[in-house]
Formats: C-alpha cells, sequence, structure tokens
C-alpha cells in the first residue's frame, strides 16, 4: 500500500516528471550533499529483476579537481531530477520515466556506473 503511495506523490514540472532523488554515492561528480546536480539522470538496468542489476548510468567518478571543474557547468544541486529509466520491469517506469514519488541512488564507493543501483526498483516481474 505504501509503495502505491509513493507512486503518486511524484511532483510535475513544466510537463517533465521530477522524482525526489537521493543519492548516496559520493565518489560521483555530481553528487554535492546526497543531492545532484544534474537536471536529468539516467538508470540503466534494461532486463533487471532486482536493484543490484540497475545502476546509474550518469555516474561520473570525482577525481582530484574534477569536483571544481565541474560545478561552473552544472547547474545547482537539486533534490528533484528527471528519471530516463531503462530498467523495464519496474513497477515505476513507465515509458520510460521513472513514476515513483522517491528514488534512491546508492553505491557509497563506486568507482564505476556498474557499482551504483537505483534502490527503488520494484520488480513487477512475474
Amino acid at each position: 500500500m505504501l509503495l502505491e503511495h509513493v507512486k503518486f506523490q511524484v511532483e510535475i514540472r513544466g510537463g517533465i516528471i521530477m522524482p525526489e532523488l537521493k543519492c548516496t554515492v559520493q565518489t560521483c561528480v555530481h553528487n554535492d550533499q546526497f543531492l545532484c546536480r544534474l537536471e536529468k539522470i539516467q538508470v540503466g538496468g534494461n532486463n533487471a529483476k532486482n536493484p543490484q542489476e540497475t545502476c546509474c548510468d550518469s555516474f561520473q567518478e570525482r577525481t582530484e579537481g574534477s569536483y571544481t571543474n565541474s560545478v561552473n557547468s552544472m547547474s545547482e544541486a537539486s533534490d528533484r531530477s528527471q528519471v530516463d529509466c531503462k530498467a523495464q520491469n519496474c513497477m515505476y517506469n513507465e515509458n520510460c520515466a521513472c513514476h515513483a514519488g522517491k528514488i534512491s541512488v546508492e553505491g557509497g564507493n563506486a568507482r564505476q556506473a556498474d557499482g551504483t543501483e537505483c534502490a527503488t526498483f520494484q520488480c513487477h516481474c512475474g
């Protein structure tokens, strides 16, 4: 029941679905205190059956100096982001757009995209 409730708390800005996004991937250059600087992220996992088979394809590893160099070219960190979702089996995926009210991207020590996951993924596979 709670999952259905979360599904309908999605925010729409200018006709674009913008779920609340919390990101624990501190090794990503786009992460700013658990918020994302990207206005749109892509979640991968075309044939995923569980969260571990998904990933944030927008992940870019933070390296020495990368944070200060990239901040000027990105928007301000926000708690909302458009999510282009390729995880076709997720119950929140509708035409490659995430309809969850909140999503959590996790992968604390990731060095590449496959070290991250969409922890909100819920398989509607049979």
